[in-house]
């Protein structure tokens, strides 16, 4: 996972308005944009981001089977807490594989999409109206986050916030770190109980391959759509680096 990398070099400065090929001929700026646009979007599928992703799926199935045995079933709390884990664990890597790992900053980052996939879990409390454990795991309804329409919903106000009060560039990749968080806590939870797509319901349980599958993938689906949006456009143009999953 090669992480972020500084992109301003002699042959493509904007500066100069064009960039030079490989044999010195000059190149228009426009063309020298969009080549880099499609190597980024290449990298997102890299042999070092892919095998990240495979990583992640065999640490879901490794994780998944060890809360099944006997001496973590058998202590609710202990199962509790490292469900949570799981979760926040799950957060944490998916959000590595989308930015990379190359600064001090994207270390809290993904320390941040990690307590964000777990602090969802702190709306069963509020539902159950306690701090009793065994109250917060027996409710007779889904609590709100749980709401995989609230997703879009959330992300989405999160990003009208941010440009209402006009925040730096630096943090626009704050609404996808949300959606990766929401996303593999509400597919991971889907195993047992389905999606809740509030007005239509609740889907039929997720088979476990797919559970396993769409949480490898999401990051990668989460890359793209920052680069469709014009994300990681604004991370490079603003900070002279690009995202190299």
């Amino acid at each position: 996972m090669q992480g972020f990398y500084s992109k301003l070099d002699s042959s493509s400065s904007p500066l100069l308005g064009a960039g030079l090929g490989a044999e010195g001929a000059p190149v228009p700026l426009s063309l020298a944009v969009e080549t880099k646009k499609a190597q980024a979007l290449l990298q997102t599928f890299s042999s070092a981001s892919l095998l990240a992703s495979a990583g992640l799926g065999m640490f879901c199935v490794v994780a998944d089977h060890s809360l099944q045995l006997s001496v973590v079933q058998n202590h609710l709390w202990l199962r509790a807490v490292l469900d949570n884990a799981t979760h926040g664990l799950v957060g944490l890597w998916s959000w590595a594989v989308v930015i990379g790992l190359r600064k001090k900053s994207d270390l809290y980052e993904v320390l941040l999409a990690g307590l964000l996939a777990s602090i969802i879990d702190l709306d069963h409390f509020y539902m159950a109206g306690s701090l009793s454990l065994k109250a917060a795991v027996s409710l007779p309804q889904r609590p709100p986050l749980h709401c995989s329409s609230l997703i879009p919903v959330l992300c989405l106000s999160l990003r009208f916030l941010m440009w209402m009060g006009r925040l730096k560039d630096a943090w626009c990749s704050l609404p996808w770190m949300l959606f990766i968080s929401m996303a593999t806590h509400h597919v991971r939870d889907a195993v047992r109980r389905g999606l809740w797509v509030y007005p239509l319901g609740n889907t039929a349980p997720l088979p476990y391959w797919l559970y396993v599958s769409t949480t490898a993938t999401l990051p990668h689906l989460c890359s793209v759509l920052m680069y469709l949006t014009g994300t990681r456009d604004v991370i490079s143009t603003k900070h002279g680096v690009a995202i190299d999953v």
